[in-house]
């Protein structure tokens, strides 16, 4: 959790220093980007610390897999389980253990998730569907190279990276609103820079992985 919360922190840091700049309709589209921030960020905290249900229900032993989603420019991690007679997709927080997880069991419940000595954190509520994209299981036994490969994905450089590739329209975010509000080049600066960090935070936020 500590890389998302960093990013949030960060992207409010960036808002807080254009607000000095700004006339009363930009500090008011800063404020409300600003709040849109803290209240997603605060549900997906909540719901990470087992303050909000995930939709696993009771707390139960269940056998559970790693799969990575790639779909578009999203990369998340989601644990596969089978619970009654159904499949379901629980997303989480990328985590370096993950990475080497082969099939496992887990104690999934409301208010946290544990496999092994680890606390995963979800990003979100238990799917009943498959998730879209392209989805990939872990292998059957650990990669020899995995403690490496762990070791590089939890880079914050290579975890920013990833997450600011939505940044490239973040030059279209600054332009629309210099057609609607005017101001020149220091109001596109600003609303430049304010949708790519938000772009950048909703990224990590929503639980990127960068593996």
């Amino acid at each position: 959790m500590a890389y998302p919360l960093t990013v949030t922190f960060g992207a409010l840091a960036v808002i807080t220093a254009w607000a000095p700049f700004a006339d009363v309709d930009q500090l008011s589209a800063l404020a409300a980007v600003a709040v849109g921030i803290v209240g997603y960020s605060g549900v997906r905290v909540a719901r990470a610390l087992g303050w909000l249900g995930s939709g696993v229900g009771a707390q139960e032993r269940l056998a559970v897999k790693r799969v990575r989603q790639q779909h578009r420019l999203v990369s998340r991690s989601w644990l596969e389980f089978t619970q009654g007679r159904r499949t379901r997709w629980l997303p989480v927080y990328f985590d370096p253990a993950l990475i080497t997880l082969t099939e496992a069991t887990a104690e999934l419940g409301e208010r946290s998730i544990r496999v092994g000595e680890v606390r995963l954190y979800p990003s979100g509520r238990v799917r009943d569907t498959e998730p879209p994209g392209r989805l990939i299981d872990n292998p059957s036994r650990p990669d020899p190279d995995a403690t490496t490969q762990a070791r590089a994905a939890s880079s914050p450089l290579r975890r920013l990276l990833l997450d600011a590739q939505s940044v490239v329209a973040a030059p279209f975010a600054g332009l629309f609103w210099i057609y609607i509000d005017g101001g020149g080049i220091p109001a596109f600066a600003a609303a430049t820079s304010v949708a790519a960090v938000t772009a950048t935070w909703l990224s990590a936020i929503r639980g990127s992985d960068p593996s």
